[in-house]
């Protein structure tokens, strides 16, 4: 037969009973040898009483090869759970040979013919059932390597490092041998800790890092490296990958199996992301609480098709609700949301098209839905472009949250979360400013009705829309130069996932009247990210992909802050978040204040430059603390 027609029936899944036929004949084959070999050692040999103790046999075996399914599995994919599921069915099959035995022999039908077939052997029965087990693995075992000498000889091996040689290094080794089409050759074990060095295990050494060098790499051609460790804490993540990239060696990682319990997830090797390196433990908020709060309520979410506002959102979506509202101007990223949402209950699920700065709709949205809980997390938050256009940056930032929070307490809203910035703090911007009028207006609302108005404060969000990420990620898909504003500029992350997280425990626990802020660990370089982010994707710098410094754009900050030069904070049962202690004097003038800076944007229809300047001004008034920087309202500050 042509070796590519033989590839081709190979290649097609062949019918179950085949497999079930194969493995018939190894039972049957086991036992006719195994009884010829005792049977001619002891001298006796009878041909008749062994065929029909085979028939007991035979019908047994079928039985638990069906009641196991051994002859669904795909026999060239056989690995260790293929092997165990083999033993289980074997000794299915021996337990009940022996229970029929034993009950022959304690009845009458012993002394019967019948007696005399069913009367088997107990060490037949379990040495057969040995040799059994270990041809049927060996046969798959045979099946695999002559299917992959067929069809990935050419394929030229991939010469695999795993840094961590404890139980998820083993996890990973055993993922890479199942893995039949990649070859993988596993080099050997890499860790930093000396104790484990100079072991083996699998049969493959175990390295320090430090012996991982140029020289290592060229002489045995390494390709890449898997990280598999349960303690990956981005410092140590961290300096374990800028060796590595140093080396010019390509990256994947291992999820470590806590990080799974939650999602429900399986374990994947993949490409090593900047959210690993962000250099702090990532927050875990595992609050039953939050359920019980959220459970069987009316939830308002604004801008939820935004980066947090969606994830919120899908966080949301999958606790009892009573009903959700998801609200955003924007159209189109809306859709995308109600496409890939997974709901609770998706009868009581509305995506609806709005504008928060528009009182007249968003008045019909509280009357038709009655929300018991609003996320507020609608706003516009790109600094160089507000600055360029204040009068928006007010609208909905200010005026935006003036409606929701006054609907709030008009309709008796039970909690009222509105998601801030760290951009709030000190800010010399006007978005900034926005955001901390907002902050203002939303904490003189507390104590005014009985909705309890609450203020989650964070930093930048990892992948949101218009963050940095995306941004290296287009320039370095263009070849280069990333750009950065000044080769100092610092800044707090977070993931999008922790973000929401925070933003669901405060209104948990909020009362009334707090702002919440969230240790974020070390600030981040964003020269250093930019750096990281050019390795992760495989290209050296500066000689592939360059850093070009193009200066600060209007009202950008070099360093961010969390709290204000008066603040301070108070702890909560969380380690990680934080109550910041504002300043609560002058809210009634504040709030007049704000009256009177949404008056001005009210009557502004077609804002010229001098209404530009009134309303920054008015703003400057109400956040005393906001200095323009490298911005036309420098003059303001004067």
């Amino acid at each position: 037969m042509d070796l590519n027609v033989l590839k081709k029936k190979l290649r097609k899944d062949n019918p179950r009973w085949v497999i079930l036929l194969i493995d018939m004949i190894i039972v049957f084959g086991c036992y006719v040898t195994f009884n010829f070999i005792l049977n001619s050692f002891l001298g006796k040999f009878d041909v008749d009483l062994m065929f029909k103790q085979c028939l007991l046999i035979l019908l047994v075996y079928l039985l638990s090869f069906l009641f196991m399914k051994t002859y669904r599995e795909i026999v060239r994919h056989t690995g260790l759970s293929e092997a165990i599921r083999i033993f289980k069915t074997v000794w299915l099959a021996c337990m009940v040979l022996f229970l029929i035995t034993l009950l022959v022999r304690s009845t009458e039908v012993k002394n019967s013919i019948w007696g005399e077939y069913l009367r088997l052997s107990y060490a037949v029965v379990f040495s057969h059932g040995f040799f059994t087990m270990v041809m049927l693995v060996a046969a798959r075992v045979v099946y695999r390597q002559v299917y992959e000498l067929l069809f990935f000889t050419k394929r030229k091996s991939r010469h695999v490092l795993i840094f961590g040689a404890s139980r998820p290094g083993l996890v990973a080794y055993a993922m890479l041998q199942d893995d039949i089409r990649s070859k993988n050759k596993v080099i050997a074990f890499v860790e930093d800790k000396p104790n484990r060095v100079g072991k083996n295990s699998r049969g493959v050494r175990i390295l320090h890092i430090t012996d991982i060098n140029q020289d290592f790499v060229r002489k045995n051609d390494i390709d890449e490296v898997i990280i598999a460790v349960e303690n990956d804490e981005p410092e140590r993540l961290s300096r374990v990958t800028d060796h590595f990239h140093n080396l010019n060696i390509e990256l994947k990682i291992m999820q470590p199996g806590r990080s799974l319990l939650s999602g429900g997830g399986k374990r994947q090797i993949r490409q090593l992301r900047i959210e690993d390196l962000l250099g702090r433990k990532p927050i875990k908020l595992d609050n039953p609480v939050v359920e019980k709060e959220l459970k069987g309520r009316t939830i308002l979410i604004t801008g939820a098709a935004g980066s947090i506002g969606s994830e919120l959102a899908r966080q949301i979506a999958i606790l009892p609700y009573r009903k959700v509202i998801l609200l955003d101007q924007a159209e189109s990223a809306l859709y995308d949301v109600q496409q890939t949402i997974h709901t609770s209950n998706p009868d009581e699920a509305y995506f609806i098209v709005g504008d928060v700065r528009d009182k007249t709709f968003m008045r019909r949205i509280f009357e038709t839905h009655s929300p018991d809980v609003v996320f507020h997390a609608a706003a516009y938050k790109h600094v160089p472009l507000m600055e360029a256009n204040p009068y928006e940056a007010i609208w909905t930032n200010v005026y935006g949250s003036r409606i929701m929070a006054d609907l709030s307490m008009e309709n008796n809203v039970y909690k009222f979360v509105m998601i801030s910035t760290d951009k709030a703090v000190n800010p010399t911007n006007v978005m900034g400013a926005s955001k901390r009028a907002a902050e203002i207006y939303v904490n003189s609302c507390n104590g005014q009705s009985d909705t309890n108005f609450i203020i989650t404060r964070f930093g930048n969000v990892l992948g949101s829309n218009g963050s940095v990420i995306p941004l290296f990620e287009k320039q370095i898909a263009k070849g280069g130069p990333l750009t950065l504003t000044h080769k100092e500029i610092t800044r707090f992350f977070m993931t999008i996932p922790e973000a929401c997280q925070l933003v669901l425990e405060a209104g948990t626990m909020g009362k009334g009247g707090e702002i919440f802020v969230f240790d974020m660990g070390k600030s981040v370089k964003i020269i250093d990210l930019a750096k990281r982010m050019i390795k992760l994707k495989g290209y050296r710098y500066p000689q592939d992909i360059d850093i070009k410094i193009v200066g600060l754009r209007p009202g950008e900050k070099i360093y961010e802050e969390l709290l204000a030069n008066n603040e301070n904070t108070l702890k909560t049962h969380h380690p990680k978040i934080m109550i910041a202690k504002v300043c609560t004097e002058n809210l009634s003038t504040k709030r007049r204040q704000i009256d009177v800076l949404c008056g001005l944007v009210e009557r502004s229809e077609a804002p010229a430059e001098h209404a530009d300047l009134e309303i920054v001004s008015q703003l400057k008034a109400i956040v005393p603390e906001f200095i323009s920087q490298n911005s036309v309202f420098d003059q303001l500050d004067k």
